[in-house]
């Protein structure tokens, strides 16, 4: 007896080490690096790169940028974001679903395809304003290219990001406190102002610093809309930097990754401030508020709603895939010029456009499975197992998503830049380091489904075959597995649809032969060659759209949130 509780014990400090060794690797060790190459850049002490990098007027000027986009596009996506939660969630307007489904949708679109289609929308060379008569003529210059065209797509982008964190919020509203202050007289919008958004303030600045964060550490629209009207902020300098130095600047764009990193850091700080100052917290177990009757003005709210999902998605992927149908920049679209030429050349003739197809998949589904397969372990100690490390394990976890991207790329090159250690295998300029790179930044997100999942499920089958002798690896593989299975499946789905045409990462650590889907919508657009990057474009919105789809097919069998777009 005594032998098998150390055994049982053994398996468990085993289980404990390996997971702790694999976050490590994937979170800590990079931040490690990447402040240690700002104290001791290339193993030595000099404040050279530092001041090289700070004393930069361009690096001060991006990093204004930075904090310009960022503000406007996190007020932008607040205010949208949580008026739409409080429409869809607060009133009776109908067919709250379908609709949540095609909101949600830009946050699952990759930021560069949101700013091609956006782009190819009121372009000069837009086919969809030359079908309408309504295109400048050529030579114009995109309205897009601004500071205010940035803004934009980032609050367009990151308003469904608020919106399902308000309406999380919302769903926990209690009946009580909106129905006493009904009864008493108060008007709706009283309630809204005196009740509602008072409790909804966590939410709302939680919504509010996750937004910022986004938005700082966005890479993509800054990219198509800035670079060409010299707008730079810090993640495209960073690019910037490398493009033109390469590994000789590592320890100077080091500095500014953790400049991005300290602004995000900023937001997050401001945000826990602020949520202390104040005790937010809802004694009330009861259901959530009834809706509130639109009555007569139901139907006008509704068109409200679906004129929001026209012209936040319908019109731009309509623009985007009129573009991939033309077979040259400026020519306008009729029976004549309809072609499919641009779908044959980007899918069969172009070499590099053929191996990032290849390339995205076979990362996606490696990063995908690799993250369901160490989700469940790691969510079992974080609930089953808590211990006073657990939370730091959990929070090493989210660390490199919470942080801008373009930061744990450059922690990634930094870490990989020589050799492994003792096996001397390269990983620096392949496609290894991307995978490294897509499963620290993307693991969360099977991670959370899956202790969602667990936290829903009673633990007395998993202990009582604990009792009976059963393993804990056995326990794992034929009970806690099988419980989870549809949330950890769907964090994975979540994972594949993220990385498959992601590109703030890969675009830092690409080589060639190791291009991904982002990476070539990204060279085709700074080429001039428009109509192919919308053409794949199109077809990575068509397959986010298909896996969102089948994913719903089985949403009955998954926990409660795990769906984003799920009502």
């Amino acid at each position: 007896m005594l032998t098998q509780t150390k055994q049982r014990q053994g398996i468990d400090m085993a289980l404990i080490a390996g997971v702790t060794l694999v976050v490590a690797t994937l979170s800590i060790l990079p931040m490690g690096r990447l402040v240690f190459e700002l104290v001791m850049p290339q193993g030595s002490f000099s404040l050279r790169p530092i001041q090289t990098a700070m004393g930069s007027s361009t690096t001060w000027t991006a990093t204004w940028h930075s904090l310009q986009v960022g503000v406007g596009g996190t007020l932008l996506s607040v205010v949208l974001g949580t008026s739409v939660a409080l429409l869809v969630s607060l009133t009776d307007v109908r067919a709250k679903s379908p609709f949540v489904l095609f909101y949600v949708v830009p946050l699952l679109i990759a930021p560069q395809v949101t700013a091609l289609a956006w782009l190819q929308l009121f372009g000069p060379a837009s086919p969809f304003l030359k079908l309408v008569g309504l295109a400048p003529a050529l030579g114009s210059r995109n309205p897009l290219y601004s500071t205010t065209g940035i803004i934009v797509l980032l609050g367009v982008q990151y308003g469904p990001l608020v919106f399902l964190m308000v309406r999380a919020g919302l769903r926990k509203l209690p009946r009580e406190l909106v129905e006493a202050a009904l009864s008493s007289g108060a008007g709706r919008l009283t309630v809204l102002r005196t009740i509602i958004l008072p409790l909804m303030t966590p939410s709302i600045i939680g919504a509010t610093a996750l937004a910022f964060v986004s938005c700082v550490g966005n890479f993509g629209i800054p990219a198509f809309l800035g670079i060409p009207a010299n707008y730079l902020v810090l993640p495209t300098l960073i690019y910037q930097r490398l493009a033109g130095g390469g590994p000789a600047v590592l320890s100077e764009v080091a500095v500014l990754s953790f400049l991005i990193g300290l602004i995000a850091i900023a937001g997050i700080l401001a945000q826990d401030y602020t949520s202390r100052r104040r005790d937010y917290r809802i004694a009330s177990t009861s259901l959530p508020a009834a809706p509130f009757e639109l009555g007569g003005w139901r139907i006008c709210f509704e068109i409200l709603m679906w004129s929001l999902i026209v012209v936040v998605l319908i019109l731009p992927i309509l623009g985007l895939f009129l573009t991939s149908l033309v077979s040259a920049y400026g020519i306008p679209l009729n029976a004549k010029t309809v072609t499919l030429a641009n779908y044959a050349f980007v899918m069969f003739d172009h070499t590099a456009a053929s191996r990032a197809f290849l390339n995205s998949f076979g990362l996606s589904i490696a990063a995908a499975l690799f993250a369901v397969v160490l989700a469940v372990p790691l969510a079992y100690l974080v609930t089953w197992r808590v211990r006073w490390w657990t939370n730091f394990l959990n929070l090493s976890v989210e660390l490199p998503y919470a942080l801008p991207g373009v930061v744990l790329a450059i922690a990634s090159l930094l870490l990989f830049l020589k050799p492994l250690p003792i096996l001397g295998v390269q990983i620096y300029n392949t496609i290894w380091i991307i995978f490294y790179a897509y499963l620290a930044r993307f693991l969360v997100l099977a991670v959370r489904p899956t202790i969602s999942g667990l936290h829903q499920i009673d633990r007395s089958l998993e202990e009582a075959a604990q009792v009976a002798g059963a393993k804990l690896l056995y326990r794992m593989r034929s009970i806690i597995f099988p419980l989870v299975a549809p949330a950890t499946l769907a964090g994975g789905i979540l994972i594949f649809m993220t990385a498959f045409s992601e590109l703030t990462v890969s675009a830092l650590l690409w080589a060639s032969g190791s291009e991904t889907i982002g990476v070539v919508i990204f060279s085709f657009e700074q080429g001039g060659d428009s109509n192919y990057a919308a053409a794949i474009s199109v077809l990575t919105v068509a397959l986010t759209f298909i896996l969102m789809l089948f994913t719903s097919l089985f949403a009955r069998h998954l926990p409660a949130g795990v769906l984003p777009w799920r009502d």
